[in-house]
């Protein structure tokens, strides 16, 4: 199976997940629900899903196994861009190549849809996972992955660090919680869901943390040279922000080699595993995008 193949297989697996398992637009409170469902299904890679379900396959386990931890991750995944989006962070009016849910739906009611999917996540992975034993497993990864030590911690340092010196030590502990520590709980959550434990876990970590900074230093790098058309969002401001970045900290040149060599860090970190080639290939992605 090719890389685009098990993407899209991805996405309409877990939007299948995601349809079930979310309120429906009917249901009240409907202009809530109808918030959550406008930013869960405006589009995307579903990486995040897919690094999960590859994980869990990776470490002897079958799709089904994977299926609420991956549905959870997106959904706190989403909720992150919601709040990221916000006025009072990034200000941002296009995600995806649609407004995003603050113009869409009011400032106070995105807030909230980002709230309910946060909350929605952890649901999930109480009400869906059978074995009480893994869904705290899971519970405590994406947990650790989202609070002040992973992407709220690495959120309020962007903020900080808005307008320093750029400094490539502190690029690498924002993106290392901001975006890395989600990465992270992706493989090890896939590996948990299939069953893995001890070394195998640490191995999964090892990847998705590789994994998780180079796609953050690539989507630095496309902030500076896309387009909205091709981003989904508005390109520049990083740079309009005087944000922390890659690009800003070692240039254009040293961030997509830095990316490349992140990428095969994370497939060394798997290459022992028995059929990593799909994680393998979800890496090389990560870093041919580019293009």
């Amino acid at each position: 199976m090719t890389v685009d193949a098990f993407l899209a297989g991805t996405r309409t697996w877990v939007d299948a997940a995601l349809e079930r398992w979310l309120p429906p637009a009917s249901a009240e409170p409907r202009q809530l629900h109808a918030a959550m469902r406008y930013a869960l299904f405006a589009g995307g890679k579903r990486l995040r899903p897919a690094i999960a379900r590859a994980a869990c396959a990776a470490a002897g386990g079958a799709a089904a196994d994977a299926l609420p931890a991956a549905c959870a991750l997106e959904m706190l995944h989403t909720y992150s861009l919601i709040h990221d989006d916000l006025p009072a962070i990034d200000n941002d009016d296009l995600r995806r190549g649609l407004p995003t849910c603050h113009r869409r739906f009011g400032e106070a009611t995105a807030i909230l849809a980002g709230d309910a999917l946060q909350t929605h996540a952890f649901l999930v992975l109480a009400r869906e996972v059978r074995s009480a034993t893994r869904s705290r497993a899971l519970v405590l990864a994406l947990a650790e992955a989202a609070g002040t030590a992973g992407m709220v911690g690495g959120e309020i340092a962007d903020i900080d660090a808005e307008g320093k010196t750029p400094d490539r030590t502190t690029v690498e502990f924002i993106h290392g919680r901001k975006t890395a520590a989600l990465f992270r709980a992706s493989a090890v959550m896939g590996g948990i869901s299939g069953g893995a434990g001890g070394g195998l876990l640490d191995a999964f970590a090892a990847y998705g943390t590789a994994l998780g900074l180079a796609f953050q230093i690539v989507d630095d790098v496309l902030d500076e040279t896309g387009d909205k058309v091709t981003l989904g969002k508005s390109p520049g401001k990083d740079r309009a922000a005087r944000k922390m970045s890659y690009p800003a900290a070692v240039g254009i040149d040293g961030s997509l080699a830095e990316a490349r060599r992140l990428a095969e860090e994370a497939q060394a970190a798997v290459a022992g595993l028995p059929d990593p080639a799909l994680l393998a290939a979800l890496a090389e992605l990560t870093v041919t995008r580019i293009r």
